[in-house]
């Protein structure tokens, strides 16, 4: 079977430069490594092919080979997979994968892992903002040894097995990985009689207060990033954030919408249908509404700017009363005396004063005639 051309293995032109190649294979072998494709012969297959391009194109010499005479002038000189002495495909191998797996040469102290803390607002806090203090553990550098982990308070000698790298280079074939050191476990210093308080660590568990500062307007779901106050980093190293994760309680009158909030006002018969004005809360104390006559049940009214800021811009929302009508209950015989002149008032005059009701019944009407005739 023959064998495909290089450059298309690796989808570059002829004139690539080592860059361009380098950033080609990497992106096939994040695709094609078996260790990313588990039982996938196909990709395995692929990838082996990848690789062979990219040694034989890594190298200037046999890249020169290949230019001039294709696969049969490098099977002349020696070969695809062969040519390379120290400091070869090994070595670009090794350098690819530190790039696509973490680590590079040298290793380094890591990063400080990210904390998450969860906070619970009321609506009113999160309608005008708040600084809240919080208390949340921390690690620190111990202060018995200075963050170097041994009892002598002095700097730690070097992991003779990764020489203070904190990493180790694995052959596997050809291939060259980079892994942490399975000695020092990534750190690069040997500790043989550890600080007591640290347990070797070089640091210490303890608790640190800090406030947060809300911004008017927040939700349930957004999140506040400190920077640098989650976990210290290795040997100074950066540290991590801390992300203070908003939850903002039920209310018991307000409903939230975005920036909007909802609320029901109940009224009597008498003010829907005479009209009137009634306050209602806000969270910026109370408002008046004005009830028009002949209000209906579940009518809703708007009063704007009477919502929540915008954690997000200058707009903020309105505030939107829903009407909730009353029928009166446990009423007297003069009162129910008076309602029924009041219905008598109203027999034999036109739908006017109950266009709903009327609409209602004719259209009531209308489908039991069509269904008894049906």
């Amino acid at each position: 079977m023959s064998k495909r051309d290089y450059y298309e293995v690796l989808g570059v032109a002829k004139n690539a430069s080592d860059d361009d190649l380098k950033k080609a294979y990497r992106r096939l072998a994040m695709k094609l490594h078996p260790d990313r494709n588990p039982g996938d012969t196909a990709a395995e297959e692929r990838f082996k092919e990848a690789s062979e391009a990219y040694e034989v194109l890594a190298d200037p010499q046999r890249r020169s080979i290949y230019d001039r005479h294709g696969h049969e002038g490098l099977d002349r000189s020696g070969g695809a997979g062969g040519g390379f002495g120290a400091g070869g495909f090994a070595d670009i191998f090794g350098d690819v994968f530190s790039d696509i797996f973490g680590g590079g040469r040298g290793g380094g102290p890591r990063r400080g892992s990210d904390l998450r803390y969860s906070m619970e607002l009321t609506l009113e806090q999160a309608a005008t903002g708040a600084a809240e203090t919080i208390r949340i553990p921390s690690q620190e550098t111990c202060g018995e040894c200075s963050g170097h982990g041994t009892a002598n308070g002095k700097p730690a000698p070097k992991c003779p097995t990764c020489a203070g790298a904190g990493q180790v280079r694995v052959q596997q074939g050809f291939f060259v990985l980079q892994q942490s050191c399975p000695h020092c476990r990534g750190r690069g210093t040997q500790v043989s009689d550890p600080c007591r308080p640290c347990r070797g660590a070089g640091r210490v568990r303890k608790e640190k207060t800090l406030e947060v500062k809300i911004p008017a307007g927040v939700d349930t779901g957004d999140r506040i990033r400190l920077n640098g106050e989650g976990e210290p980093g290795e040997r100074g190293a950066t540290p991590g954030d801390l992300y203070v994760q908003i939850t903002v309680l039920p209310h018991d009158f307000f409903e939230r919408d975005g920036t909007d909030l909802h609320c029901a006002v109940t009224i009597d018969m008498v003010t829907a249908a005479l009209g009137g004005e009634m306050e209602v809360p806000t969270l910026n104390g109370k408002a008046q509404l004005k009830i028009p006559e002949g209000t209906q049940n579940g009518k809703v009214f708007r009063l704007r700017g009477m919502g929540l800021k915008s954690v997000r811009g200058a707009a903020t929302g309105d505030l939107l009363c829903a009407v909730v009508v009353e029928t009166p209950v446990k009423l007297n015989r003069r009162q129910k005396e008076l309602l029924r002149e009041f219905a008598d008032s109203l027999a034999g005059s036109d739908a006017s004063h109950n266009p709903e009701s009327s609409s209602w019944l004719d259209r009531a009407r209308k489908f039991i005639e069509e269904h008894l005739k049906a």
